[in-house]
């Protein structure tokens, strides 16, 4: 097994196969179409709390994906807004792919007004232009290109609460990859034209502290200060953090008290922690209850829970292999893939936990992700469509070539 180091990319080559100099032909025409698609989704405000937006993206994209021979239906995404789209196609290959993609950003309403889609250069610019509304454009962009003898079925699963831990989309999730022989998570490729073959797992840290309030000036002494307190859990719990095991815990969020003269009667805290090993999360609990009973102002009450997100996505030979098979593509049009690890967590994490064979980051090559500055170069379209395409047709057309 390849040993992956967090943070290093690792060049894939693998032995190139001819090109098939149609479908490229058919992938880089597809740019002025795709851009065209991108930029109506880009201009949409669809945070994961925004039904309206959501609604919008999914009616959007069941209309192209239709338009492309997909029966699409809607199922629940509760307790998240919006529904998530299901599209399916049949054709007469042998494999089953499953491709996944997310309707929802990080943005708030508004953002899309104030920064619109836009193209300066080489560079597309706007809110969730790569996560994950360029993963949209290539699943239905490579999906034009495909014939019904490329696959025997393609399913395109669309989620509206990714962004948030597809609370609301984990059962679909678990259910579509099992019917699946593989599933490409379209999920952004890397700044140096990377895929993501392995994932830390997420989750959350919250801290509640309750007082007493007092007036700060004339009795400080007759309140239980809970901001104090909260201080106090956080600094001490950041120590929860393993370097060698490559954990962080990072306090992200924290609120207490209300006016600057009581003393505060409720505090509140967030951290994010990401594990690379699911073992992690069991020891980050057992030691975080240690910790947190270790109180600074002994009168609060403090109570302090792990919440598991998604999983790590360990790194595996199967993966290895798809990664490989992705490189060899890749090849066949004078270009080179890097792979990467990565401490975001995504979708694929869950289809791997369901046993299935995925590969990751096969979306809109870009950077800036989650910041004012999120940018997808347009010049990677074509590539990338091409790649999805000969992706799925390598395991549609014969799915015994799979990795075991």
């Amino acid at each position: 097994m390849r040993k992956m180091l967090a943070g290093i990319s690792l060049l894939i080559g693998g032995a190139a196969a001819a090109a098939d100099p149609s479908l490229l032909d058919k992938a880089e025409r597809e740019r002025p179409a795709a851009l065209a698609l991108l930029e109506k989704l880009v201009n949409i405000d669809s945070g994961t709390f925004n039904a309206k937006g959501l609604d919008d993206v999914g009616v959007i994209a069941a209309g192209e994906l239709r338009k492309v021979g997909f029966q699409v239906e809607t199922q629940p995404a509760t307790p998240a807004a919006s529904r998530n789209i299901v599209a399916t196609r049949t054709g007469t290959g042998k494999g089953r792919v499953l491709l996944v993609a997310h309707m929802d950003t990080v943005f708030s309403d508004g953002t899309a007004a104030k920064r619109p889609f836009r193209i300066d250069g080489k560079r597309a610019y706007g809110p969730g232009i790569m996560d994950d509304k360029g993963g949209i454009v290539i699943a239905v962009h490579a999906a034009k290109l495909l014939g019904p003898g490329d696959f025997g079925k393609l399913t395109v699963l669309l989620n509206t609460n990714e962004e948030t831990g597809s609370e609301g989309t984990r059962a679909l999730i678990a259910k579509l990859a099992k019917e699946h022989d593989v599933a490409f998570n379209l999920e952004p490729g890397r700044a140096a034209d990377g895929l993501v073959v392995s994932r830390k797992g997420s989750g959350e840290i919250e801290l509640d502290v309750q007082g007493k309030a007092s007036h700060a000036g004339v009795a400080p002494k007759q309140g239980v200060n809970a901001t104090l307190e909260a201080a106090h859990q956080v600094v001490q719990l950041a120590a929860l953090g393993d370097d060698a095991k490559e954990t962080t815990v990072s306090w992200t969020v924290i609120q207490g008290g209300e006016r600057s003269n009581v003393i505060a009667d409720h505090a509140h805290a967030t951290a994010d922690v990401r594990v690379k090993v699911a073992e992690e999360f069991d020891r980050v609990e057992r030691d975080m209850r240690r910790i947190a009973a270790r109180q600074l102002v002994p009168q609060a009450r403090v109570n302090v829970a792990l919440k598991r997100s998604f999983p790590p996505m360990p790194p595996s030979p199967v993966t290895d292999a798809l990664a490989q098979k992705a490189g060899a593509i890749y090849a066949e049009i004078g270009r080179k893939l890097t792979l990467e690890s990565t401490g975001g967590a995504a979708d694929a994490s869950l289809i791997h936990a369901a046993g299935v064979s995925t590969l990751d980051g096969l979306g809109i090559v870009g950077g800036g992700i989650h910041t004012a500055d999120e940018y997808a170069e347009v010049d990677s379209i074509g590539p990338r469509i091409y790649l999805l395409a000969r992706l799925i047709q390598e395991y549609g057309r014969l799915p015994d070539q799979l990795p075991r």
